[in-house]
């Protein structure tokens, strides 16, 4: 009986270590592949994949029909068509973009992605192509003017979403008044407005960019009221992992491209009209 119970034990420390040497291991090849850089494999596959939310309307989401259409989506095809590679788009949990990322499941992360100091510690991020505000979406019917007016009210924020991480790095402007001092989250700003129509919520800190163009499309946008307030201003840019030093280096270039040829400012016409900040177009 001891014998047998010693078996056991030393089985189970067996295991252990087993387990502990395959998550090691499974750790250094991660690490490993997000210092490579891959623009070579992705030059000879001629495809790039690209993570996105494909609700995150107008940068990249999905028709009635189900086509993949939006502002990034053109941009990201008209930068890798210069290079003769195919662009791939897989629709992702936007909570795991960087995760996705890391364990090689996308290439890029190109979907209004601001940059921010804790998602550079983790990728690299291109040059700015779009700049970006977080503003408080609400129904002129509740006479919301003012954060200051949110005191005791719910908020609403995408998870994972630079304006949820606003609220958190920034709690007096927002946080520390709002009801339970903690914003409702949502998988997708489709369903957060769906949330704000019915009242379930009484304001929704979102993406100017995306704000803008939904209630644009609403039958009666006058109903809404779009509030900025003091949060620091974005920026719009793609992010990759930080081996990608020459991947980095094509895309950059690509926008340079097409600001200089006229096909940014098309794209932003389509999407935007004349009402867009595209740091690019100033300096090219």
């Amino acid at each position: 009986m001891k014998f047998k119970k010693l078996r056991w034990v030393v089985l189970a420390v067996l295991l252990v270590g087993v387990a502990a040497t395959l998550a090691s291991c499974g750790t250094n090849v991660t690490q490993r592949a997000n210092t490579q850089d891959t623009w070579s494999t992705i030059q000879k596959k001629k495809r790039v994949v690209i993570g996105l939310d494909d609700s995150f309307v107008p940068m990249g989401f999905r028709e009635k029909s189900g086509r993949l259409v939006g502002y990034d989506i053109d941009l990201a095809r008209a930068v890798f068509k210069q290079y003769g590679i195919k662009v791939d788009f897989q629709s992702i949990d936007w909570n795991m973009n960087v995760t996705e990322l890391h364990n090689g499941t996308i290439d890029l992360i190109w979907n209004g992605f601001s940059i921010t100091p804790q998602r550079a510690k983790q990728v690299a991020f291109s040059d700015t192509y779009l700049n970006n505000d977080q503003v408080l979406v609400t129904l002129k019917k509740n006479h919301i003017t003012s954060y200051q007016d949110m005191t005791g009210k719910v908020l609403g924020a995408q998870t994972g979403s630079s304006g949820a991480n606003d609220i958190e790095t920034y709690p007096k402007l927002l946080k520390d008044r709002i009801k339970n001092h903690d914003a409702v989250t949502y998988d997708s700003f489709t369903n957060a407005f769906i949330d704000l129509n019915v009242g379930r919520i009484k304001g929704l800190l979102i993406d100017s960019t995306y704000a803008n163009y939904y209630i644009k499309h609403q039958a009666h946008p006058e109903d809404y009221r779009v509030t900025v307030g003091s949060f620091p201003k974005e920026q719009f840019a793609v992010g990759m992992r930080k081996g990608d030093r020459t991947l980095r280096q094509k895309i950059n270039t690509g926008l340079k491209r097409l600001a200089a040829d006229g096909q940014l400012q098309k794209i932003n016409e389509k999407w935007f009209g004349s009402h867009v900040d595209t740091p690019l177009l100033k300096t090219k």
